[in-house]
């Protein structure tokens, strides 16, 4: 459930700086919030892969009978793909974030003394070719993220099946 939240405010955060930094006039501001954009995205990473690691190891509880029971087939469908979907952009959008940088020469260096290897070289074209691909996966990962918490809002508040309280919010 912390893991959950952690990565879900870390989200929301980087997509927040992600749409203020970019049209920021190149000034040393702008660099910082790019610095920490970085930053933000390699924590993000580790949190997926911590959280993946976890989901492997230890399955989450079954939903409750009567709520499964209720679900049609395509909110099951729904479920299970935008889950499947925000794992993959949990790691996608950050592995094409750090591509793209590496590409366009502006390696990241974790905190400001930890710098991390460039995994695909200088390549003006290649980084004309990742930078929309980081940006469409993020806007995509954004999607999701609204598709889930308006899934867990109808869970509360149509449904009323109390969904929520499984996530620590409202009584259970």
């Amino acid at each position: 459930m912390a893991l959950h939240w952690l990565l879900a405010v870390a989200l929301v955060g980087m997509f927040a700086v992600g749409l203020y930094m970019v049209d920021l006039p190149f000034s040393p501001q702008r660099l910082q919030l790019f610095n920490w954009h970085k930053w933000a995205g390699v924590l993000v990473l580790t949190l997926s892969f911590v959280r993946l690691l976890w989901r492997l190891t230890h399955r989450p509880p079954a939903l409750p009978a009567a709520v499964e029971a209720a679900m049609p087939g395509w909110q099951r469908l729904a479920h299970q793909g935008t889950h499947l979907g925000l794992y993959i952009l949990f790691f996608a959008v950050p592995l094409l974030g750090w591509a793209y940088s590496s590409a366009s020469g502006f390696p990241i260096v974790l905190f400001g003394v930890l710098p991390l290897p460039d995994f695909v070289p200088v390549s003006e074209s290649l980084a004309d070719l990742l930078k929309p691909m980081h940006q469409y996966g993020a806007y995509a990962m954004a999607a999701l993220v609204v598709l889930h918490v308006a899934g867990a809002l109808k869970h509360q508040f149509v449904d009323r099946d109390r969904l929520l309280a499984r996530m620590g919010l409202g009584r259970s």
